[in-house]
């Protein structure tokens, strides 16, 4: 079966609207939201241990991210997971500050083990923090450029059987065999809160109406990359809080025609 084109799966996203669950931090709640209606998919954020569950199980896809722990937010990560799993929901992970702490890594290594995660998505300190290459962290984020990125996505995509996806300048999407590269994007995304973890969600609507997992994350990748150029070439006013703006409306206005255009996505095979 061809690859179904970025547009196509965005315009699937807007016919069919997938509920996307979110458990996920305190500090982008409201942005993702927002994204996710952009998009045309439909968010919910449910936490209580008393209806995780059930919203997990009658989801599109679960979206877990660590961005503000708790034990009790863990547990109820789990659960949701578990559901998830049990009902074939994909799970995606952002295992933000990973590396940051030993209560977020063991965290993330946790839901790592005991969940089946479809998609682990995070910058090169997060993504590197999980794997035996570990990266200096500073708070929740992370400067690194790692020498070896791609290596590092695809290693770690291979011991924990899931799809990385490793935000930066170029994104690297593989699942340890194939590899994508996607060079969209503006430095402005690195300026405002939650733009990774929007992209997680977004990445959860792609996946949830696509034939195949890695392509549907490789063009959720570049669509929103496209996103950003346009949404930073907008601004009369350059800056982050007109940049917010302009960038959830590019997500809900970018037409098939800009997006084809821009789009800067290559194939690679791992050399393993």
């Amino acid at each position: 079966m061809p690859m179904l084109s970025a547009a196509e799966l965005r315009n699937r996203v807007r016919q069919n609207s997938p509920l996307i669950h979110n458990i996920t931090n305190v500090v982008v709640t409201n942005f993702t939201a927002n994204g996710l209606y952009a998009v045309g998919a439909s968010p919910v954020m449910a936490y209580a241990m008393e209806e995780v569950r059930d919203m997990a199980g009658a989801a599109s896809a679960l979206v877990l991210n660590i961005g503000t722990l708790s034990p009790e937010t863990n547990d109820a990560m789990l659960a949701a997971g578990r559901r998830a799993n049990e009902e074939g929901v994909p799970v995606l992970l952002d295992p933000v500050g990973a590396g940051a702490t030993p209560f977020r890594t063991r965290s993330a290594h946790m839901l790592l083990q005991e969940l089946d995660i479809a998609v682990l998505r995070g910058n090169a300190g997060e993504i590197a923090n999980l794997s035996s290459d570990p990266v200096a962290m500073r708070g929740v984020d992370s400067k690194a450029t790692l020498a070896n990125a791609r290596e590092t996505a695809e290693t770690t995509a291979r011991e924990f059987k899931t799809i990385v996806c490793m935000t930066g300048r170029q994104d690297i999407i593989t699942d340890g065999t194939t590899t994508y590269i996607t060079s969209n994007g503006s430095e402005m995304q690195t300026k405002i809160t939650g733009a990774g973890c929007l992209l997680t969600a977004v990445t959860g609507a792609f996946v949830s109406q696509g034939d195949d997992p890695l392509e549907s994350v490789a063009a959720a990748s570049a669509f929103y990359g496209v996103c950003a150029e346009a949404a930073a070439e907008r601004q009369s006013y350059p800056g982050p809080g007109h940049f917010q703006v302009h960038f959830l409306d590019m997500l809900d206005q970018l037409s098939d025609e800009q997006l084809e255009e821009a789009i800067q996505l290559t194939k690679e095979e791992s050399a393993l």
